[in-house]
């Protein structure tokens, strides 16, 4: 339900998706998504901040049904009705969204993968390759990887396609990485010496809560730039305004 506050004169409608690509529940990228959560609220507690897990949901990939360009029924959204449809549906209707992943052999993960797949292809016309979202909102795009910061660039150019041709139709990417990150608490457990633990222990230390803080600040300005949309009447649900 979506209501306004006419006591307090807050809106208490906007939305913000965030989508978690990653299988852990309390690792890197879940840590970076409830800091960016935690910036948004110091701006407007009102605001909600919906968290998904696509590793809690069943879905596959597209299915090439081209349901969504249907002559005369084309639509900007996927149709294929599994567990990841409803969710497609919520970010359609949402004032920003957030993308989190750990990084796989220099990539977001498959699930993650997947979601951007039924997300975006929808938006590609096949009658003259025009790119169109349902709507344009905020988006930020959090990565959480082994690699050094020097091999950032390299990561996001593995994804370029996704990032630059399809995702930026949305608006503005801010990206967020959190680098040489520890995979695992207890790496006397693990066959993982090449990972140089001590020396990844050591960056974590110097550099983990800057990165934090810098997912903090973003979810800052995500809030910041849909509350000035909401004010000129660009929210994605129609709200009630107080005084």
């Amino acid at each position: 339900m979506y209501l306004c506050d006419h006591n307090q004169d807050k809106f208490i409608d906007m939305k913000i998706m965030t989508i978690d690509g990653g299988p852990r529940k309390t690792m890197n990228t879940a840590a970076m998504i409830e800091k960016f959560s935690e910036g948004v609220k110091s701006v407007d507690k009102a605001i909600e901040v919906k968290h998904v897990r696509l590793y809690d949901i069943d879905y596959k990939g597209c299915y090439s049904c081209l349901a969504c360009k249907v002559r005369g029924k084309a639509s900007h959204e996927c149709k294929i009705k599994d567990g990841l449809l409803p969710v497609i549906q919520e970010v359609n209707q949402s004032d920003g969204l957030v993308l989190a992943s750990p990084v796989f052999f220099g990539r977001w993960t498959g699930q993650m993968q997947t979601f951007i797949e039924r997300f975006t292809y929808p938006w590609l016309s096949y009658e003259d390759f025009s790119i169109t979202p349902q709507r344009k909102m905020p988006l930020a795009l959090i990565l959480t990887m082994n690699g050094m910061p020097s091999d950032a660039e390299a990561v996001h150019n593995n994804m370029n396609t996704e990032e630059n041709l399809l995702l930026a139709k949305l608006g503005d990417i801010e990206r967020i990485d959190a680098c040489n990150t520890l995979q695992v608490k207890n790496y006397d457990r693990y066959e993982m010496d090449a990972m140089n633990p001590e020396g990844r222990k050591k960056y974590n230390a110097e550099h983990w809560e800057e990165e934090l803080q810098q997912a903090f600040d973003a979810g800052k300005r995500m809030a910041e730039k849909i509350k000035a949309n909401a004010e000129k009447g660009n929210s994605a649900i129609p709200r009630c305004i107080a005084g």
